[in-house]
């Protein structure tokens, strides 16, 4: 026994050996032992470890001898490092549920972006554009795997998080952290920007009725071995784990289910959609053996999920709905009877049939109707608030905040509603001691929380007062009324200040933080607040995960020494940027303007802050009613104070980028191109490189059209956009397997492209190598798209947005572009379309040219393996050399049918070349027309 292992045995003493855990290296050092370690009955690190330690350690950045850093290389250890990563996924049989639970969300995206290249997915393509049928059934399921986990990830990132409580020792790493969410968001909002596609890919799937196959340990080797492969066309293609197409619809219909009752909070018609898809996943999960592991649903949730669409769709079944006490509730809330609904809940005081939770969640969710402006259920609110409260006491319950919040200052029906609750909630068979005595607590309390005497004795002289309380608890109860009756009682009086509200009794912490999480009453806001400090000394800025501030502030707003100040402060900004970003601008002015009360009390810096931030609501309105129709322009006031904000020099303040881009925006939006131009100082301008932009924009649009000489302000726009857009040489990026087929087209694609005022710009590039091509069509991409939202018209937008499509062979999406450009030029083709709207395109459109472009004419004719229906718009040909040319092509092929087609064509008189010129011209101004028309329909 050697010393080191001696040692160990006196540290262990009897307790069993446990082996060393592996490290990543050793894997690395000898990949044969992953397999192994895999295949072990409890191994460490588990498989979802080592998937993070793989990918972690491949996603390194490198330094350089010049002590530069850079990203990370492609080289033999990362590219085993990430197959390793892979395998370990494989050996889980990419099972989303074990996936999600163990990885970050930017994890599982680097590791499902490596599956797609692994699985040679055609890099720069939409997944929306590919036809799953067509590729190898590996490389489809690695499409799915993807795109059902971007659905599913942002239905998960809907549900609420309660964060946990960092100890002291961890607010060094708050920085991290950021960084990560940040991260996190990212992919999050292109998750959400894609899931139209997403939800598209697997519609698309469910028509698929053949086995797929995923990947396994051997597969992914046998991709290793042989990379020069293309799109899977291996043995690993069919090799894999055959999935069975009920299994893959079963999970497809679960994940699409989810997405569209996700969806169902802003459009409650996808609920449809979403039942159908719960109601296929049911079907098919019964015929599947339960025990397989390939199907990941959660039949729990599935259960749920199925019971919650009946209940929200118009076609549940009325049956069920008089038999179940939830599908009643249901059938009340969605017909508005609010009545019956009041009726059911002092019913089920006795009953006892439906949970506590459920019910106060149909209170909350009446409430916040009520908040969102309908007034007409206040009166709903209080009663169903009586009920719920009445039902608590019996099951002696804390009482909520809301309802102590209604004892404030009830009125005198609120009272007589409660008495009758109370009284009709008492089962008079079979009400036990036990009941009676809860409701005799109950009403003492109510007794002793009503500020109005009068109110009090109306309750001290009911009946249940009589029967249910003691003679000592009356006795002593009706002293203190008659004590209160003798004062004035000044609480009653409104509250003025935001300042002055009181706290209410005590109640249940996580009643309170649900409140809080809730509410947009600035007051209520406070008032809870005060309520949790009062019973727990903690940061309850924390509760909700959802609760963000800008990082800029952060610092700030924590460095407030009050504990209830500073969650107030912070509750109050995030709920306010939350409304903001839902364009409920009303609610965020309130809670913005309590803040701005609050700390103009103890915090210039903090004032000015909230002042900024108001300034950003302000001209996020005015542009969200822009978008909306409303071209007022904005008030003077508001131009003064973008101004302002954007001239302003205050020392150590913090303040958000964003702010400063979204006012030089607003100022170019409402084309304040003096200011920009003329106005701003020039210490400004070169302080500032937004405003520096903004002005360069600005003197460029002013300009335009302008004579020659004033191109001067146009080459210097042009030179800071190739700056923006420009990457230096350490960090090109390497041209590996996911670079974009764009980078194959960089040195000609950006001149591929024809747009508006085009003859402006300079016509070269000194550096076209340090340019990021795929930036830049990204960009114009996303560009011309917006523009095309604003004004769908725009025929030069139009053919700008077919060139980008056709540059990078996305030739369905160009076509259609290219026909919507013709349409609006020549009244749906009832006009000719102008010379300059088509370019060299398939054979018919080569006719469009000024010039018959017969070379390219002839080369598309000669595509065996095209598509395009070529043969079918053969009378629309009004060339006649073409037509010989097809003759003779389909005759060299064999293709008699064909030729006989094209024949028929030439054989027509009008295209006989003997005729006028002006019957020639007819002739192919009425077949140009007709083609159009015809081709229009296909894509339109």
């Amino acid at each position: 026994m050697s010393v080191e292992a001696a040692d160990r045995e006196a540290v262990s003493g009897s307790r069993p050996c446990t082996p060393p855990q592996a490290s990543w290296f050793e894997f690395l050092l000898d990949p044969s032992l992953l397999e192994q370690h895999l295949q072990g009955p409890h191994p460490d690190p588990s498989p979802v470890q080592l998937i993070v330690q793989f990918l972690e350690q491949a996603s390194k950045p490198s330094v350089n001898e010049q002590n530069q850093v850079q990203p990370p290389a492609d080289n033999r250890r990362n590219r085993t490092l990430k197959l390793m990563a892979l395998k370990a996924a494989a050996h889980l049989t990419w099972d989303l549920n074990l996936l999600e639970k163990g990885l970050t969300i930017p994890v599982l995206n680097m590791l499902l972006n490596e599956l797609l290249c692994a699985s040679r997915v055609p890099p720069g393509v939409k997944h929306v554009d590919l036809d799953l049928s067509t590729l190898p059934p590996t490389t489809a399921m690695a499409v799915l795997i993807y795109n059902r986990w971007a659905i599913r990830t942002i239905v998960l990132s809907s549900f609420p998080e309660k964060q946990t409580k960092p100890g002291p020792h961890q607010l060094n790493m708050m920085s991290l952290v950021q960084q990560e969410k940040e991260l996190t968001d990212n992919i999050l909002s292109v998750l959400r920007e894609q899931a139209a596609d997403s939800i598209m890919v697997l519609e698309r799937a469910l028509n698929i009725k053949k086995d797929f196959y995923i990947h396994t340990l051997r597969t992914l080797d046998l991709l290793a071995a042989d990379p020069s492969t293309a799109n899977g066309e291996t043995e690993s293609s069919t090799a894999g784990l055959r999935i069975s197409a009920d299994h893959l619809h079963c999970q497809v219909h679960y994940d699409l289910g989810g997405i569209h009752f996700q969806q169902g909070c802003s459009d409650p018609s996808v609920y449809e959609k979403a039942r159908e898809h719960f109601r296929m996943a049911r079907e098919l999960l019964t015929k599947l053996d339960s025990s397989a592991s390939l199907c990941c649903v959660d039949e729990q949730r599935l259960a749920g999920y199925w019971s919650a669409c009946k209940t929200l769709t118009e076609a549940s079944d009325p049956s069920e709905s008089q038999l179940t006490p939830y599908g009643q509730i249901s059938c009340f809330m969605r017909n508005h009877d609010y009545g019956a609904l009041i009726e059911a809940f002092i019913r089920d005081n006795v009953t006892l049939s439906l949970p506590n939770s459920f019910r106060h969640s149909i209170q909350l969710e009446l409430l916040h109707k009520l908040q969102q402006g309908d007034r007409s259920l206040e009166e709903v609110c209080h009663k169903l608030c009586v009920c719920n409260a009445v039902r608590d006491a019996l099951e002696g319950g804390i009482l909520s905040v809301s309802f102590h919040q209604l004892l404030l200052k009830p009125s005198k029906n609120t009272i007589s509603f409660l008495l009758e609750v109370c009284t009709r909630s008492l089962d008079k068979e079979h009400r036990s001691e036990t009941s009676k005595r809860k409701m005799a607590i109950f009403i003492k309390t109510v007794c002793n929380r009503l500020e109005d005497v009068s109110l009090a004795f109306m309750v001290s002289s009911h009946k249940l007062f009589m029967e249910l309380l003691h003679d000592e608890e009356k006795k002593i109860l009706m002293e203190q009324m008659r004590k209160s009756s003798a004062t004035v009682n000044l609480s009653a009086k409104p509250l003025p200040s935001f300042y002055d509200i009181p706290a209410s009794a005590s109640v249940n912490i996580s009643q309170l933080e649900q409140q809080l999480i809730l509410s947009l009453d600035p007051r209520h806001i406070r008032q809870i607040l005060i309520e949790l400090h009062g019973m727990a000394e903690r940061p309850f800025w924390r509760v909700n995960s959802k609760w963000e501030v800008p990082v800029d502030y952060v610092n700030v707003i924590l460095a407030i020494k009050d504990n209830l100040t500073r969650d107030l402060v912070y509750i109050l900004m995030a709920k306010g940027l939350h409304c903001i970003s839902i364009k409920d601008f009303a609610h965020a002015r309130q809670l913005f303007t309590a803040c701005l009360e609050l700390v103009t009390e103890f915090s210039p810096k903090l004032r000015q802050v909230m002042l900024n931030e108001l300034l950003l609501m302000e001209v996020r309105g005015h542009e969200a009613g822009a978008a909306e129709g409303n071209m007022e322009r904005p008030p003077p006031d508001l131009v003064s104070r973008v101004r302002g904000y954007l001239e302003m020099r205050i020392h150590d303040l913090p303040l958000r980028q964003t702010v400063g881009e979204e006012c030089v925006v607003f100022m170019l939006n409402w084309r304040e191109n003096e200011y920009l131009t003329l106005q701003v100082p020039q210490s400004l301008v070169n302080s500032n490189p937004y405003i520096k932009l903004g002005q360069l924009i600005a003197s460029t649009c002013k300009e335009l059209p302008g004579p020659k000489e004033s191109r001067r302000t146009a080459k210097e726009l042009w030179e800071v956009v190739v700056q923006i857009c420009s990457v230096s040489s350490q960090h090109k990026r390497s041209s590996d397997s996911r670079v974009s087929l764009l980078k194959q087209r960089e040195s000609s694609l950006v001149n591929e492209v024809t747009a508006e005022h085009i003859s402006i710009w300079p016509s070269s590039l000194a550096n076209l190598q340090s340019v990021d091509v795929e930036a830049v069509v990204v960009t114009l991409k996303e560009l011309v798209n917006y523009a095309l939202s604003l004004n769908p018209n725009n025929q030069s937008w139009l053919c700008t947005q077919a060139d980008i499509y056709f540059v990078t062979n996305q030739y369905s999406a160009a076509m259609h572009y290219y026909l919507q450009a013709g349409t609006v030029c020549s009244d749906y083709f009832t006009k000719p379309v102008p010379p300059d709207v088509y370019t060299d395109q398939v054979a018919v459109l080569c006719q469009f040219l000024r010039e018959v472009d017969y070379m390219t004419a002839f080369k598309a004719l000669q595509e065996q393996n095209s598509h395009d229906s070529m043969d079918s718009f053969y009378d629309y040909i009004w060339d006649v050399t073409i037509l010989e040319y097809l003759t003779y092509i389909h005759h060299k092929r064999g293709e008699s049918d064909k030729r006989q087609v094209a024949i028929k064509a030439i054989g027509q008189t009008e295209l006989n070349s003997s005729n006028p010129e002006e019957v020639l011209q007819l002739a192919a101004q009425k077949r140009k027309k007709k083609f159009l028309q015809a081709l229009a329909k296909l894509y339109f």
